[in-house]
């Protein structure tokens, strides 16, 4: 089974020169934690209702006057569509991801699949116990791509 086949495709995102008030917004209306940023439909990174508080808050920066792409993380783990959902479950479990953003070939997000789907639209629950397992083991510190 490919990516494609058991991901969500109804993607909400933000564009990077969008307030963290704006960010935090949309995430409040979606009831979703991570939004993926971008301009136009190419993925430029994520940011996080963790990157809103530690990032910004912490250090006092005004979040109506915050751009999203200054606390952004633009290294973002993903996997393409055409990927074996295997392969991304892997990949899940090495980088401790509840959730891997999903691109076609050109770089355009066209999708984020879930531990969820993984079950709900796989039916392989060894493979979502196992996804489980990894992402929710405690690090000693950095992940290491």
């Amino acid at each position: 089974m490919h990516v494609s086949d058991a991901m969500t495709r109804d993607v909400v995102s933000v564009g990077p020169e969008a307030t963290l008030t704006e960010a935090a917004r949309t995430m409040k209306a979606f009831d979703i934690g991570p939004l993926p940023v971008c301009e136009g439909d190419q993925l430029l990174g994520m940011v996080t209702d963790r990157d809103i508080t530690v990032r910004a808050t912490a250090e006092g920066r005004d979040p109506m006057q915050t751009a999203v792409s200054s606390i952004m993380t633009p290294e973002v783990v993903c996997c393409l569509e055409t990927d074996n959902i295997e392969a991304a479950a892997r990949l899940m479990q090495k980088n401790q991801l509840r959730r891997l953003l999903v691109v076609n070939n050109r770089g355009k997000l066209v999708g984020i699949v879930s531990m969820a789907d993984l079950i709900l639209k796989t039916g392989d629950e060894q493979l979502a116990g196992e996804t489980l397992e990894k992402v929710s083991e405690p690090t000693a510190g950095p992940i290491e791509s």
